[in-house]
């Protein structure tokens, strides 16, 4: 078990601390956004769901409404923030090693999590065990080749940070600009569609629902992005009229727009 000592997203005088402060309130909307999403593949009541770096608890929240939820996170301190969710238990565990039995969930969420975890060949099979057949996992992570993140890299607000590796974040910029956070164990390291197909295809049946979160980003929904230069982005889409051009490219399918354009991929696993 381990306890992060360092929290750069809880300092205030952090370059990014505005922009994660937004991500943690929109948690229920974030939460939202995976309940429509996995309504999409399964009937979401009476299930046993495991929100996996379940960070300010906002998912696990919304999907304790009629399902039995277990909140699990390395951080001790993101855990004891959900306290308020006393209908939801929680885990202080690693993905590493899941401590639940084989064929426990039905569902496993994994939410802007897995660009922050190594060893991911383990997690999968972790992942994978304590699946029932036929179990599903909810995956959204940033696009490494996406254009918009390699402009604006969703983690650093810096461009062409997107393309690094965790090493060359941390010897070409963390230890240039951001010296007090070189020893943290949760560097992102984005992934692309190639290597998400990589690693989930043997074990899992994957379907990406970019057409409908296009949709959903474009008709208000606040669970996608909240960034000021995301905002900043939609608001000029649509004040020119690009939103419909969107919608029509927008496509589920693994190829070029998914492979370049698409910021967020967010997928439903279904377990083979």
């Amino acid at each position: 078990m381990e306890v992060r000592n360092s929290i750069p997203w809880l300092d205030k005088k952090h370059p990014n601390h505005e922009r994660w402060k937004r991500g943690r309130e929109l948690s229920i909307e974030r939460g939202n956004l995976v309940k429509l999403i996995l309504k999409q593949t399964l009937c979401l009541d009476n299930l046993n769901i495991l929100d996996l770096g379940s960070g300010e608890g906002g998912t696990a929240f919304v999907l304790s409404d009629k399902n039995s939820v277990v909140s699990l996170d390395i951080n001790l301190v993101r855990l004891k923030r959900q306290d308020k969710n006393f209908n939801i238990k929680k885990v202080n565990g690693s993905a590493l090693v899941l401590p639940f039995a084989s064929n426990s969930f039905d569902i496993i969420i994994l939410q802007d999590v897995i660009e922050h975890l190594e060893q991911t060949h383990i997690i999968i099979e972790e992942m994978h065990r304590v699946l029932k057949p036929q179990g599903v996992v909810y995956l959204s992570t940033p696009n490494r080749f996406s254009v918009i993140n390699i402009i604006f890299d969703p983690h650093w607000g810096m461009p062409f940070l997107s393309l690094l590796n965790r090493q060359n974040i941390k010897n070409f910029y963390l230890k240039r600009f951001r010296k007090t956070e070189m020893n943290r164990t949760d560097i992102a390291e984005l992934l692309s569609l190639k290597d998400l197909l990589r690693f989930f295809s043997n074990y899992f049946h994957l379907r990406l629902f970019t057409t409908y979160t296009v949709k959903e980003l474009l008709d208000g929904n606040k669970g996608i992005v909240w960034s000021d230069f995301h905002l900043s982005t939609i608001r000029i889409i649509k004040k020119i009229s690009l939103d419909k051009v969107l919608i029509s490219a927008a496509n589920n399918k693994f190829g070029l727009i998914n492979k370049y354009f698409t910021p967020t991929f967010y997928m439903v696993l279904i377990k083979q």
